[in-house]
């Protein structure tokens, strides 16, 4: 093992190397300090409190509520060493805990296997390293592997079953419970309150097993490291080293379509232009942000032939009773025909109140709830555009 170039893999190394071999080279080679952005700063305080908040359960072999108290308590002791700030970022954590603690409801330690699990996986010449989040006990066959997250953005339902990260913490768990004969596998999405749940076949877990030995033997034998440029660019940790990045931050572009009749030569330079549009638009929001931090303290600014300057805008609501009664006054409709044509209700404004519901009737009854409640939507369909890189 002390020839090998990685000591061992993990899923952050084998990730890192397939987004970007360049990253992974200046990561884990030159091990160059990291750079980690908010978002990845945000995730990793919020993974502190929870795994802390049941170690503790664990330790004190404790059963029942969990307590936003003592969540609270440590969510301000992780953001004292984070690096974070803001109000509205601290407000954002403070919620997502919150709905945590309520969505969890009664624990036990005794349905509690493990918190930060660490395993060693043997993958040909190689071990895979890794730490699970949490492993809950279902019952005398089954164990459940949760993953915590912080994304805006939920997995799509083919994301979620091609997961690597996934598939590693299954095999671990066979290795760490071998009573286990199933294994259920879920994403935790944080600022959801929704745990999408996955599960793998025999014929997954070889072809991921082939996969993590293929990429090890592939990161120990490349002998160059070229970045990759991809949306994700702008998380990087070390995009401030990367020649690719800082030439993206001038617009330079490699691909340009001569021929629009070349549908091949337009989807690469449309990917291109997609790429440097994200990276691009992370700048201009880091640039305004400077700004709105000095027109904090001052009306305006003139800067390079432009003037800046902070406004409000206004949008209107109007609230249904009154409208109505006033609209029924003047144009002779009854209640009924104007509320029929005018009053609909805002998806985030239901969502909020049955999330706030939650807390009163239980995840099972608003899950029927919302069922009941999208069969009385009306659905309205568009065309949208749609494009995801393949391997």
């Amino acid at each position: 093992m002390s020839a090998l170039r990685n000591q061992h893999l993990s899923y952050s190394r084998l990730s890192r190397f397939e987004a970007c071999p360049l990253s992974y080279r200046l990561h884990y080679l030159d091990k160059h300090t990291a750079e980690p952005g908010v978002p990845l700063n945000f995730g990793k305080a919020l993974h502190a409190v929870l795994e802390r908040l049941l170690q503790e359960v664990i330790d004190t072999e404790y059963a029942g509520p969990l307590s936003e108290e003592r969540a609270l308590q440590l969510y301000r002791e992780a953001w004292a060493t984070s690096g974070l700030c803001g109000l509205s970022l601290f407000q954002q954590g403070l919620g997502i805990l919150q709905d945590f603690v309520r969505q969890q409801g009664h624990v036990d330690c005794r349905d509690i296997l493990a918190v930060e699990k660490e395993f060693r996986l043997p993958v040909g010449p190689f071990t895979v390293l890794g730490f699970i989040d949490r492993v809950d006990w279902v019952d005398d066959e089954t164990v459940h592997v949760m993953d915590y997250k912080s994304n805006h953005q939920l997995f799509t339902r083919e994301e979620l079953d091609a997961s690597l990260q996934l598939s590693l913490y299954a095999l671990a768990a066979r290795r760490l419970w071998p009573w286990a004969k199933r294994v259920r596998l879920s994403m935790w999405m944080l600022r959801h309150g929704v745990l999408q749940e996955t599960t793998r076949a025999e014929e997954q877990l070889d072809a991921a097993l082939a996969y993590v030995e293929t990429l090890g033997q592939q990161m120990e034998k490349a002998e160059s490291f070229p970045a990759r440029l991809n949306p994700n660019c702008v998380y990087c940790d070390h995009r401030r080293q990367c020649p690719t990045y800082a030439r993206a931050l001038t617009g330079q572009r490699e691909v340009v379509c001569r021929d629009t009749g070349d549908l091949e030569s337009v989807a690469r330079e449309r990917q291109e232009v997609a790429h440097l549009a994200k990276i691009l638009g992370a700048r201009k929001a880091e640039l305004e942000g400077v700004l709105r931090a000095h027109l904090a303290e001052q009306d305006e600014l003139v800067l390079a032939g432009t003037r800046y300057r902070m406004f409000n805008t206004t949008s209107l609501d109007y609230p249904l009773e009154p409208t109505v009664e006033v609209l029924a006054r003047a144009t002779g409709l009854s209640r009924e025909e104007l509320v029929e044509r005018l009053a609909s209700v805002e998806k985030k404004a239901l969502d909020a109140l049955l999330k706030d519901a939650g807390k009163r009737l239980g995840t099972a009854r608003v899950a029927l709830l919302k069922a009941e409640l999208e069969s009385l939507a009306a659905k309205h369909h568009s065309p949208r555009f749609w494009a995801k890189e393949v391997a």
